[in-house]
């Protein structure tokens, strides 16, 4: 990620939305939106990825410090063409990066992407065609942005629902909803004691939010709150904590949500939505209950994917990424926070009773460092151990090995009965990994 880079994709994105736009809309401007979180590096590529956009004909919506579900509401509402998000989620704050929303507020395609891609390095090498525009698009500050988004999300409750009564801990990582999320709590009547509000630009996700869920549980005991909810650093997904200080995980908000719904034959096709890194105690708790359970691989996008394809409205990830399609087109940590809340509220239950459905089997993870990837299907070694792993497992236990998308990372999650048989069968694997492809001679 560097200024050019951000130049460059502004301008293959517009000049890719200007070449496939109807010709009902080819007599005015394209229209981009950008938020970003609160990153030292992210004003300076705000500037530059916005500067992209206007030298190419384009104008450009800044929405500010922002979390990134809102960039995709307001895509949509201020009806843009596109929306960028630059924010690097729960990495640190050395890392950043972009994503691209189309107009109608869900992420871009592969093919698109790939597209987009291809524009790209076209226009950071050689100029292969020059793109002279008709004029130099101009900039706008939204101003109103983050009371926008704040409006949307209360619109999400049961009409008059409060949550008055309720005393919340709210960890915003030091990241994009460190504005809107106590200003919604509080403006629901929650009474709200925020910590990880205070962004320099290098504290995001530091020791806090939803990576580091022990720094609310504390917080939680200390107040004595009803529960605790912390955001990641662009408040795209949540975990919570019970009024114990207990974890309440994306796999443990699905179920409570899922079944909710299905009792108010809300729940589309009474199914849900998840990826193989759910938790086989998720399937079991939601086939208790006469749901589905439909996995696919690991990432917030193919789940929408599956959820558009079967027209579903309820998918997530057990990291947090929670997805309401009826009510938003991407994970939105605060929407999954405020339908747990408003569940407490009417049921009159503690979180400790609504969010314990789902009987977590043991399960680890581990990251290899890699030195390449080359397709895991490629190193028979692995292939053989893998497979020995889920004959000793047996149906209720699974193998999961992937690389990371965005760092040079294998992941190997192994989950079982029996927390012993899952350590072995993990470290196994994970040798076997870093012998063929891990940092170093093979």
């Amino acid at each position: 990620m560097t200024e050019k880079v951000c130049v460059a994709l502004g301008e293959a994105v517009v000049r890719l939305l200007s070449e496939t736009r109807g010709p009902s809309t080819s007599d005015r401007p394209l229209v981009v939106s950008i938020g970003r979180d609160t990153r030292e590096s992210g004003d300076r590529f705000e500037k530059a990825l916005a500067w992209g956009v206007m030298r190419v004909g384009a104008d450009v919506r800044i929405l500010g410090v922002i979390p990134t579900p809102a960039v995709a509401h307001l895509t949509r509402s201020i009806h843009a063409d596109a929306g960028f998000v630059i924010s690097a989620s729960h990495n640190p704050y050395q890392d950043n990066g972009i994503k691209i929303f189309g107009s109608d507020g869900f992420k871009l395609s592969d093919d698109l992407e790939a597209e987009i891609e291809r524009t790209l390095l076209q226009s950071t090498g050689p100029p292969s065609r020059p793109y002279v525009p008709d004029r130099v698009g101009q900039s706008q500050l939204v101003p109103d942005a983050i009371d926008r988004y704040g409006r949307f999300l209360m619109a999400t409750l049961p009409p008059g629902l409060r949550l008055s009564g309720l005393r919340v801990a709210l960890d915003c990582a030091h990241g994009a909803g460190y504005e809107v999320g106590p200003k919604v709590m509080e403006a629901l009547g929650a009474t709200t004691v925020v910590t990880g509000a205070h962004p320099d630009g290098r504290n995001i996700n530091r020791d806090c939010g939803a990576l580091h869920p022990q720094t609310v549980a504390d917080l939680v005991r200390e107040q004595g709150a009803d529960l605790g909810i912390a955001l990641d650093g662009d408040a795209d997904r949540v975990v919570l904590i019970d009024e114990h200080g207990r974890v309440v995980d994306g796999d443990d908000i699905l179920a409570l949500i899922a079944t909710t719904w299905k009792k108010q034959g809300k729940l589309a096709k009474d199914t849900v939505v998840a990826t193989i890194m759910s938790n086989i105690g998720l399937e079991i708790a939601l086939k208790e209950q006469g749901i589905e359970l439909v996995r696919t691989g690991v990432g917030d996008r193919y789940v929408v994917e599956r959820m558009r394809r079967d027209q579903l409205n309820l998918g997530g990830e057990p990291s947090g990424h929670i997805i309401c399609l009826d009510r938003a087109t991407t994970g939105d940590g605060l929407i999954a926070a405020l339908l747990v809340t408003s569940e407490m509220v009417r049921t009159e239950q503690p979180l400790s009773r609504l969010g314990r459905m789902v009987n977590h089997f043991p399960q680890r993870q581990v990251d290899v460092q890699v030195s390449r990837k080359p397709p895991l299907e490629d190193l028979p070694d692995l292939v053989a151990t893998i497979k020995a792993a889920e004959q000793a497992l047996g149906h209720r236990g699974r193998v999961v090995v992937r690389y990371s998308g965005t760092e040079s990372k294998a992941r190997v999650m192994v989950e079982g009965e029996e927390p012993q048989q899952v350590d072995h069968w993990t470290d196994e694997i994970a040798e076997v990994l870093r012998e063929a492809v891990g940092e170093g001679p093979p």
